[in-house]
């Protein structure tokens, strides 16, 4: 057997001998893209000490990557489908692996959020790549099992990246948490052209550029608008992405439904499974990015963990992760996808309601249950899910189908941490404020306001005054560990009111066992082949 995999997919009398190990490839990529959103959390309070970032510069340190991942999935998606899935996987890992090398390098903000932004291009290549690939290679009645696989290892890496990060930091500087991707992704790209076969659609015509474009404006300038405008106010730019991002949608839709080819097909979202499947992904991930975002936070400065006792203390939601994926493996077949996007939805939606009885003297303990209800509501219902939006697109649109499915997730985790991180800043200030409003003086208090972080470290300068000490630093202390354990009490209310609101939406619009049939998707079946009946499969 040679050492490259050249034989394409389409070419091979049955299913690829090696699709396990091909798999490994693609988890491998997927790992590192997500990790390098979740390591940022821990390695975050370094960064703002050595690079002197304010609120503003660390929110766009961590969005500079979010904003182009999410907007240009759906496009690389469908250019990945025509000219070689496997090449937009290769090319990706090392658009990613260049900006990670970048990332370790520079030493000043906007460097550091220009590198994140191209590890962000990478990171919309590779994404949609790894699921359009992964159903492309493994055969009809073994894809269930290999998306579970896929979804488990996402959420393997929220907990990972912290971990991994926190170890790093033990001995280096967090340039190590950017250039850990490097050796990685060298090995998957070793491992793509070694392990994965070649692979494109058949018969595409030209690419839909005007709906491509469309498309990055409407999703760029909405997740430039939940980042920028809940956090640091509605002014003059937030106020114009958004209507921006308003008006690209409906020129969107309009031009999709006129195009003979269409980079997205939006009639699609009359399919009930669909569109009730691409609504819990983004329903769930607003919740569950946004819970993680907090509780880590309330973990490093409330109770004082390091970067790798943070780590550690997250492990648990990756055990829960995969025994969710173990548990849906065996009862989708059996319940349908409804019952087990539902049920995890519903105990998504209690974990984080479980974060409602945090008070300043919560321990880990009281975090626990909820990491391990997310972590279980991941591997139960998000594998579901996924299967059902990508047993939607015919065999020449698997990369359109991992885009929208991509982005759905990506732009529901960073609404959550937009719109959670914004209520939980506007708690947490005014809480302060009510305590300590009357004893600063107004540029302390100014920053003590502006994040927890920025709270503590106004106490330790107070500890090292003369005329307050250590009994007046203490107070603050106190104080603003009160003022987070309150945000995070009150936010996690509104999450999950938010998350409950969600679930509900999602039990109403997609079909149980006996109605799924009926929102079949109508596709010639020369063009989609298996392919329906996996959709079929699915929505029963």
């Amino acid at each position: 057997m040679p050492f490259l995999a050249t034989t394409p997919v389409d070419k091979m009398p049955g299913p690829y001998v090696r699709r396990w190990w091909a798999l490994l490839v693609l988890c491998l990529s997927l790992l590192i893209v997500v990790m390098a959103n979740t390591s940022l959390i821990v390695a975050a309070p370094d960064m703002t000490r050595d690079l002197g970032l304010s609120s503003s510069d660390l929110q766009w340190v961590i969005d500079g990557y979010t904003v182009p991942y999410a907007a240009l999935m759906l496009v690389l998606g469908a250019i990945g489908d025509k000219y070689s899935r496997r090449g937009a996987l290769v090319t990706g890992l090392v658009i990613f692996a260049g900006g990670s090398v970048m990332g370790s390098l520079v030493d000043q903000t906007h460097l550091v959020i220009a590198a994140r932004a191209i590890m962000g291009i990478g990171a919309a290549v590779v994404m949609p790549a790894t699921l359009s690939l992964l159903v492309a290679i493994f055969p009809r009645h073994e894809r269930a099992r290999a998306i579970t696989a896929w979804t488990a290892t996402s959420g393997l890496a929220i907990a990972v990246g912290p971990l991994v990060a926190g170890w790093l930091l033990e001995d280096h500087a967090w340039g190590s948490t950017f250039l850990i991707n490097v050796p990685v992704a060298v090995v998957a790209v070793v491992g793509a052209l070694a392990l994965i076969p070649p692979s494109k659609a058949q018969g595409v015509g030209r690419i839909d550029l005007v709906g491509g474009l469309l498309s990055i404006v409407s999703v760029g300038s909405l997740v430039y608008a939940a980042i920028e405008g809940p956090h640091f106010g509605w002014g003059a730019g937030p106020v114009t992405a958004a209507i921006v991002a308003g008006v690209g949608l409906i020129a969107f839709v309009a031009w999709e439904l006129r195009h003979p080819h269409p980079m997205l097909d939006v009639r699609k979202f009359a399919l009930r499974p669909f569109s009730g499947s691409m609504i819990a992904v983004l329903f769930f991930f607003f919740g569950t990015f946004g819970a993680i975002y907090y509780a880590t936070q309330f973990l490093q400065f409330v109770l004082g963990n390091d970067a790798l006792e943070t780590g550690v203390r997250l492990l648990p939601l990756a055990g829960a992760v995969f025994v969710g994926a173990a548990v849906t493996g065996r009862l989708t077949p059996r319940l349908g996808v409804k019952a087990m996007v539902v049920t995890g939805m519903a105990i998504g939606t209690a974990g984080v309601l479980l974060l409602v009885r945090v008070d300043q003297g919560s321990s880990y303990t009281d975090f626990l249950p909820t990491l391990l209800l997310l972590g279980f509501a991941i591997g139960l219902s998000v594998s579901p899910a996924t299967d059902t939006i990508m047993g939607s697109f015919p065999e020449n649109e698997l990369g359109v189908g991992g885009g929208a499915n991509d982005t759905s997730l990506e732009l529901g985790g960073s609404l959550g941490i937009a719109v959670l991180g914004s209520l939980l800043g506007t708690a947490y200030r005014d809480k302060l404020t009510d305590l300590v409003g009357g004893h600063l003086p107004a540029a302390a208090l100014d920053t003590a306001k502006d994040s927890v972080g920025g709270g503590l470290a106004v106490a330790e300068q107070i500890a090292r005054t003369p005329s307050a000490g250590p009994g007046q630093a203490q107070a603050l202390v106190d104080a603003v560990h009160e003022s987070f354990a309150h945000a995070v009490a009150g936010t996690s209310l509104v999450g999950g009111i938010i998350m409950a609101a969600g679930t509900l939406i999602v039990l109403a619009v997609l079909p149980g066992r006996r109605t799924g049939d009926q929102d079949r998707p109508q596709e010639p079946a020369a063009a989609t082949g298996d392919r329906d009946e996996t959709y079929a499969d699915s929505s029963r």
